[in-house]
């Protein structure tokens, strides 16, 4: 709600386009007025345009991100407990929007079912920002087992190195994987 009343007073005050982005003069920016009065106007626009996901990701702003006092967070192992992890606008953003793709749920796909000729399920998952939590994923893997009766596999990035977590149906397995070029957490 608050980003729509933002987009509602920046569009009055006439705070968008090239003359408004150009300004380098951070106080005129602050008092920039033109009087447009579009902000009821471009409220409808992006409603009918935008779905919450390219809301996100085309209005929100680091001036917004700044006065509302927003912040990413996660979760301390060491502590047991949630924490504030920045109070960087990328990365801010990247959790936002992390939460709305995929219901915030991690992206894994099939990336071998015969994996090594040996009918091992290998798993990749689709690393965009946030680790999967090891916990939960060697609890996936040997629910897998159980169903693949082989054993199972997936590639994930863990402390920004690419590693493969296995279980072979008795022992899990965590293997970092030498970074190669076209390889690695940047996926």
């Amino acid at each position: 709600m608050e980003l729509f009343r933002d987009i509602e007073d920046r569009w009055n005050r006439g705070c968008f386009g090239r003359d408004y982005e150009d300004c380098d003069d951070l106080r005129q920016q602050a008092s920039w007025n033109t009087n447009a009065g579009l902000g009821r106007e471009k409220i409808f626009e992006v409603r009918r345009i935008h779905n919450d996901l390219t809301f996100v990701d085309e209005f929100l702003t680091l001036d917004f991100c700044r006065r509302h006092k927003l912040f990413s967070f996660g979760y301390n192992a060491r502590t047991d407990h949630y924490e504030i992890e920045s109070r960087e606008f990328a990365k801010i953003k990247q959790q936002l929007l992390f939460s709305l793709t995929n219901l915030g749920r991690p992206i894994i796909y099939v990336r071998d079912a015969n994996y090594k000729n040996r009918g091992e399920l290998f798993l990749e998952h689709r690393y965009n920002g946030p680790e999967l939590k090891l916990t939960d994923a060697r609890d996936t893997l040997t629910n897998l087992y159980q169903l693949w009766k082989r054993p199972v596999h997936i590639e994930t990035v863990v402390e920004q190195r690419t590693t493969v977590l296995s279980f072979d149906g008795s022992e899990q397995t965590i293997i970092s994987l030498p970074e190669t070029p076209g390889r690695g957490h940047e996926r």
